[in-house]
């Protein structure tokens, strides 16, 4: 068994770690708010075989499996993660099926990436997705989506691995809702997903209107600073996160080095220096002071990962 290197300990080497596991990887470099510990263990596999080794080693040392995409819409504790971070980040790739209009996407490839390719060929259905920061499988995961659009619109299948195996899941097994999905914290790891689009339009219509949605996306948030996307769910149709913290008196705000973004107030910003307890607290201080005026609970679209202090409970 493998002791812990949280511990004061220094990481134990173990002789036959697969596919270049490394003990003590910092883990805020890989993520787009830049703030966060360490991996007890990480590896980055560059296919799914190697995906395959990382499971059953961490499954034999009987540690927890943490997976990580592009290292958006997480936030990472300060004290890191204990066991096995794995990263999609070299699973890449697509495939477009001229005849079908379906497209297969590894994990790792890039949401944008995908889109604009899409629209180069002329195929609609993904040009909402040209300004979001992640990956396919993270967009599976949570059920990402902009312009009135979402994964579960397109999504046909998705392939998944756990430490009994791998399977493909249909739509109806994910159990979709908005911005979530029976995956997000369970384990398992999205290797590859099909999504349904519509071939044979027109090329530079598509692209103009994926460009005016990433440009929409640029104008109206911090889209050149460190955060980590929208923090809140919307908790009503009616009612944005944005708008409830705006009309909170909460724009600028801040704790620390994380404030709470001028430009759309539903995003935390890293002002450099910030730390992953700084974006915890201002995290709860923006719920605290919403549910006070408004008597919303708002709730984190953010992943928030590992241990943080313990907040004063709301009034």
């Amino acid at each position: 068994m493998l002791q812990n290197c949280f511990q004061g300990q220094a990481p134990i080497q173990l002789p036959h770690t697969p596919c270049g596991i490394r003990p003590q990887v910092p883990l805020a470099p890989l993520t787009t708010l830049r703030v966060g510990g360490a991996a007890q263990w990480y590896s980055a596999p560059r296919n799914l075989e190697e995906m395959e080794a990382c499971f059953s080693w961490a499954k034999l040392e009987d540690l927890p499996i943490t997976l990580l995409g592009a290292g958006s819409n997480l936030l990472i504790s300060d004290q890191g993660l204990v066991g096995l971070v794995l990263s999609s980040r070299h699973l890449r790739g697509s495939v477009f099926d001229e005849e079908t209009g379906q497209v297969t996407a590894y994990a790792g490839e890039p949401l944008p990436h995908l889109a604009w390719e899409a629209a180069r060929r002329g195929w609609t259905g993904l040009e909402w997705a040209a300004g979001i920061p992640g990956t396919v499988g993270g967009a599976v995961v949570m059920n990402a989506g902009a312009q009135g659009r979402c994964v579960a619109d397109i999504l046909l299948s998705t392939h998944v691995f756990d430490r009994q195996g791998s399977v493909t899941l249909s739509p109806n097994h994910l159990r979709y809702s908005y911005r979530t999905s029976c995956l997000q914290g369970d384990g398992r790891l999205v290797t590859q997903a099909v999504f349904q689009l519509q071939p044979g339009g027109d090329r530079q219509a598509i692209m103009a209107r994926t460009s005016q949605n990433l440009d929409q996306r640029k104008s109206t948030q911090p889209y050149h600073l460190p955060s980590c996307g929208s923090v809140f769910r919307n908790p009503l149709p009616d009612k944005a996160a944005g708008w409830l913290i705006e009309n909170t008196g909460l724009k600028g705000y801040q704790i620390g080095f994380a404030q709470v973004a001028h430009r759309h107030a539903n995003f935390i910003i890293n002002q450099g220096g910030a730390t992953a307890t700084d974006v915890f607290q201002l995290l709860r201080y923006v719920q605290a002071q919403v549910w006070d005026k408004w008597s919303l609970m708002l709730e984190p679209e953010v992943k928030i990962l590992g241990e943080f202090p313990a907040v004063l409970p709301f009034s």
